[in-house]
């Protein structure tokens, strides 16, 4: 049993001063302000005066970090789970680029054979599978050559009960439209991404079952006031979540403004779509096939298209009340309760409360990490 006491809490709806939480078994069993839910005698407290509380961080979009790429090797997505507590990310969507399809299948593998022995860290929901279902003319730092059209047939082992949790793809391509209700149909979130789609066949895509946007304005058609395109139908529609890389280099924090004005907490997930760089020195690092040049502040292939990013998720909270004036406990939502809604997790993850997982991030008032607990583990302490 853990208790926690004294901690500013976050809530989606309401800010706690002063809050307790129980945890027991890797679950929340109690939440109230410290009069009226004292220490139980046994119980290990954490004194948390003075720090904010707030659910674990979800991370929808991680291609590797510390060193590891994903897609060059998922048997290394654990090694990087074991890390990410250190960014206040308590759960997190592995995700595999495109590639042969061998590389997901692994990935699959590592994902549903459960934590290792002795493990504390974040927790892989599932899979981001970005491709292979692209369009060629928006493919980024993805290699054409393993670029293919969307079929039931290869997309037939994808549902979260075999490790898939997300898949992102064109929708205007040829067959897209199939495969977007077998997915949804499943239980797999789908997702426009890299992407030339009109409008019109941005809303059949939703009508059809996408209900997310991976990297808003990245990948995909400028918005225009004439021919809103992708990203037009992405803000516009309620239906749909959409994730957003707030670094200052993917999108202008003028951007940033207007689309936090379009659709507040309820509806932008932050993501990193950070690389294997992240926490490491700038230099030369892998992101599936290609070398990556990281600098300090972006990764960037040889002609200088973006590869991902060194963002970390903590960083990018920060980022969004820096660039939009938007108050802590709507910036949280963004990496908490929001992704865990676009999961159709929000039962058990993503807020604080009885009955939910005890994932739970204790932050300083300047927002950086103090501790993670997993499951109501300490998975992370500030040194």
């Amino acid at each position: 049993m853990r208790y926690i006491h004294g901690a500013t809490l976050y809530t989606p709806d309401r800010i706690i001063e002063g809050a307790a939480v129980l945890v027991q078994d890797g679950r929340i069993v109690a939440v109230d302000a410290v009069a009226a839910l004292p220490c139980p005698p046994g119980a290990d407290a954490i004194d948390a005066n003075g720090l904010l509380l707030a659910p674990g961080f979800i991370e929808m979009q991680f291609n590797g970090g510390f060193g590891d790429d994903f897609t060059d090797d998922p048997t290394t997505i654990w090694r990087a789970a074991g890390l990410l507590p250190r960014y206040g990310v308590t759960a997190f969507l592995p995700t595999i680029i495109t590639s042969p399809p061998e590389k997901v299948a692994l990935g699959q593998q590592v994902v549903t054979a459960g934590r290792p022995a002795g493990f504390c860290g974040a927790e892989p929901l599932g899979l981001h599978v970005e491709g292979p279902f692209l369009n060629p003319q928006k493919k980024g730092a993805h290699n054409p050559a393993h670029l293919r059209p969307p079929t039931l047939e290869a997309a037939a082992g994808w549902s979260p009960e075999s490790g898939v949790r997300l898949v992102s793809l064109a929708p205007e391509l040829p067959g897209a439209l199939p495969v977007i209700r077998a997915l949804a149909a499943r239980g797999v979130a789908v997702s426009a991404a890299h992407s030339i789609a009109t409008y019109e066949e941005a809303l059949a895509a939703f009508d059809a079952g996408v209900r997310y946007g991976t990297h808003l304005f990245n990948a995909m058609p400028a918005l225009g006031h004439r021919d809103p395109g992708l990203a037009g139908a992405l803000l516009a529609d309620d239906r749909i979540t959409v994730g957003m890389i707030v670094d200052g280099i993917h999108v202008h924090r003028a951007m940033v403004r207007l689309v936090w004005q379009a659709l507040g907490p309820q509806r932008l997930n932050l993501v990193t779509d950070a690389m294997a760089a992240l926490g490491m020195p700038p230099g030369v690092h892998r992101l599936a096939d290609y070398e990556v040049t990281v600098d300090g502040t972006s990764a960037r292939l040889a002609d200088g298209t973006l590869a991902g990013s060194i963002l970390s998720l903590d960083q990018a909270v920060r980022n969004l009340i820096a660039f939009t004036g938007c108050t802590v406990g709507d910036a949280l939502a963004t990496v908490t309760t929001t992704p865990a809604r676009a999961l159709g997790l929000d039962r058990e993850r993503g807020r604080v409360a009885p009955g939910a997982v005890a994932d739970l991030v204790l932050l300083t008032p300047d927002l950086h990490v103090w501790m993670t607990l997993v499951r109501g583990e300490v998975a992370y302490r500030r040194p």
